[in-house]
């Protein structure tokens, strides 16, 4: 468990930021929300960059340890400009989050134009060629993560629709990846805690023994703005409509400078995490919109955490 001095219970690794603005080799304004996967030994980082003309594409970076990263020389996702998709994504495409199923990587992601945000998805088996899939939300939907595998027989997934400015986590069901129904909202902001105003699902959830995992983002309003933090709740295996259990203390909250500092100030801001044979599980996070981040703690004690243990 964490020691009594640390401010958090999750420990930042005492390198972040593990990627800035210096370490992508082409012009670019910031990268942030980068979504991770482990790949034969190897991590993979799917980064949200955002270029000079004010939209975002993707970069993909790569690690052999999971803190030290290189980022390719080209970027490997960028906004269509012609087909059904281009008009959805004219302001780019942004957090993308990975989730390997039957060994097919998905990416959902937000695409976003004048209409707002829409939830897409895409697909690749190599990281080197990325099909698009469709669009699979209405306007105003952001924050999709797919479950790792089918559920009675069906694709499960997390999203964030906005209803009367409110962000909630709802859960939908699909045959296909392409059209969902049986949409419920599963998790709402709470009154008074750290996730007063939205919330919204930040990682694919992680299978346990006591319930599929799911690392979220809460945040809360302040006069001088937005706190974005990061929490986690549990849901039942095999409805995971149901929720077991959810912490009431953040996880992790902005108190570093470059948590604290950037484009978007006090933001922390998950999209995805990787569990190590050991237990441990590293937390990937976007910083002040600025910077990619890592944390870490152990599984066991993540479900602790949600339990109230």
């Amino acid at each position: 468990m964490p020691k009594k001095r640390d401010r958090d219970f999750l420990r930042r690794w005492e390198g972040n930021p593990i990627i800035t603005l210096e370490d992508i080799p082409f012009r670019c304004n910031t990268v942030f929300n980068g979504s991770p996967v482990k790949v034969d030994g190897k991590y993979l980082l799917l980064l949200r960059v955002e270029g000079q003309q004010g939209y975002s594409i993707f970069a993909l970076a790569r690690s052999k340890d999971g803190y030290h990263f290189t980022v390719d020389e080209k970027p490997v996702m960028t906004p269509v400009r012609t087909g059904p998709f281009s008009k959805y994504e004219i302001k780019g495409i942004e957090d993308p989050r990975i989730t390997l199923i039957d060994g097919i990587y998905y990416i959902l992601f937000t695409a976003f134009s004048k209409w707002g945000p829409r939830i897409e998805i895409a697909k690749t088996k190599d990281f080197k060629k990325y099909e698009r899939i469709a669009l699979i939300s209405e306007p105003g939907n952001k924050d999709g993560v797919l479950f790792p595998e089918k559920i009675k027989g069906q694709y499960v997934r997390l999203d964030r629709p906005i209803g009367k400015t409110i962000g909630s986590i709802w859960i939908s069901y699909s045959e296909d990846l392409i059209h969902w129904g049986s949409h419920k909202v599963i998790l709402t902001p709470r009154f008074g805690f750290w996730d007063s105003f939205r919330i919204g699902a930040s990682a694919p959830p992680i299978k346990t023994e006591e319930g599929w995992l799911e690392i979220y983002h809460g945040i809360k309003t302040t006069n001088s703005g937005s706190i974005y933090r990061i929490g986690c709740a549990l849901l039942d295996l095999t409805d995971p409509s149901k929720v077991i259990a959810r912490c009431d203390e953040a996880l992790l909250s902005p108190r570093e400078y470059y948590e604290r500092i950037g484009d978007v100030n006090n933001v922390i801001f998950a999209c995805g995490a990787v569990v190590e044979p050991s237990g441990e599980v590293k937390i990937y996070y976007g910083a002040a919109d600025t910077c990619i981040c890592v944390a870490t703690a152990q599984l066991d004690e993540l479900i602790q955490r949600a339990l109230k243990k």
